[in-house]
């Protein structure tokens, strides 16, 4: 019988490993080489001091190895002066609209902080974007797209809670998760729900994101909300809020191809990384959850100069406005400022 049954499973491979083979001789498997590059100066106006920075230097690889079998790797080799290994992973996609993914990866979560750089509209991230729901792990996901009169995608995933340098010795009984999903309504209208758990030391983090944009006829408004939760009250919840408008105008026989006004403002109130720290800003198992990020608002106006097609190469000249609340202890990094970026997609 097991001989059968080997000649009958020999007998089904050869049938289906041709046709297999035939339908990968219709893929593309050159690799594809994708890099962000993002030079810029920033002029703080109260202080009067400024600096030169390359915000980002990434480097991407990406391909095909067979119909159903595709790959990334990307590595910034400046990410504000340090190198670091971003994306490195293998997606298997077994049947239409299903994808599984295992590797590091940028966490599904929100929608601002799941933009890559070249993809944001200012100089700088939102809040929400950096400091509240930025997250990059090592994990698997499983993501599904469908339509019901429009598409809708799903995404959900478990994760080591490690982030990308913690990964050798790391060992831990908590799994960390995330899901996500967005539904494209018609006429340029998105709605994206998220909710994600994570434990950076003793105290587990519940993050709840609500956001929705309408991008058409050369406008984009887009409005997020996240909500922060920390296990057994250890640290005050965060509330975060982003909100922006941009326009295009198309320009003709013109040295740049559309000129884009936008204004955006975004909140956060005081923010806990969920890491220990002692009275000196230590790490320290024995010590508490600190501010880490003070409350605080801001108000970008600009303008971005697109020379290409939009995300190719632009330029972005932004002002940004903060205001703090009373006793908070602004970073050198988070004042008013002019910010003039020119960033490059190839």
């Amino acid at each position: 019988m097991n001989k059968k049954l080997l000649l009958l499973a020999s007998f089904v491979l050869c049938g289906i490993l041709p046709a297999v083979a035939e339908d990968d001789d219709k893929v593309d498997l050159k690799p594809k080489v994708h890099g962000t590059i993002r030079g810029k100066y920033e002029y703080q106006t109260e202080e009067g001091e400024g600096r030169f920075q390359v915000r980002n230097a990434r480097v991407s690889l990406e391909g095909n190895v067979t119909k159903v079998v595709s790959y990334k790797a990307e590595i910034d080799l400046s990410d504000e002066g340090q190198i670091k290994m971003l994306d490195a992973y293998t997606r298997l996609k077994p049947v239409k609209g299903l994808d599984f993914t295992i590797g590091q990866m940028r966490v599904p979560f929100t929608i601002d902080a799941h933009r890559s750089p070249h993809m944001q509209y200012f100089a700088n991230r939102s809040f929400i974007a950096k400091q509240v729901g930025n997250v990059r792990d090592v994990g698997a996901t499983l993501g599904y797209s469908f339509n019901v009169g429009f598409p809708i995608k799903l995404e959900a995933g478990m994760f080591n809670g490690s982030g990308l340098t913690d990964q050798k010795d790391f060992w831990t009984n908590n799994i960390n998760f995330s899901a996500k999903a967005q539904l494209f309504f018609p006429r340029g209208f998105n709605l994206t729900l998220s909710t994600q758990k994570i434990r950076p030391d003793n105290v587990s983090v519940m993050m709840y994101d609500a956001g929705a944009y309408y991008h058409a006829h050369g406008w984009h408004v887009e409005a997020e909300y996240l909500y922060k939760h920390y296990e057994d009250d250890a640290f005050d919840a965060v509330h975060a809020f982003d909100a922006f408008v941009s326009y295009d105008i198309e320009l003709r026989k013109c040295f740049f191809k559309k000129i884009s006004p936008l204004v955006r403002y975004d909140y956060m109130s005081d923010h806990s990384d969920g890491m220990r720290y002692d009275a000196d800003g230590n790490e320290d198992t024995g010590g508490s959850l600190i501010v880490n990020d003070y409350q605080r608002s801001r108000l970008t106006g600009g303008l971005t100069f697109s020379l290409a097609l939009p995300f190719i190469s632009d330029i972005r000249l932004n002002y940004e406005k903060y205001f703090y609340r009373d006793g908070a202890i602004a970073k050198p990094s988070e004042r008013d400022k002019i910010v003039v970026e020119f960033m490059t997609r190839f």
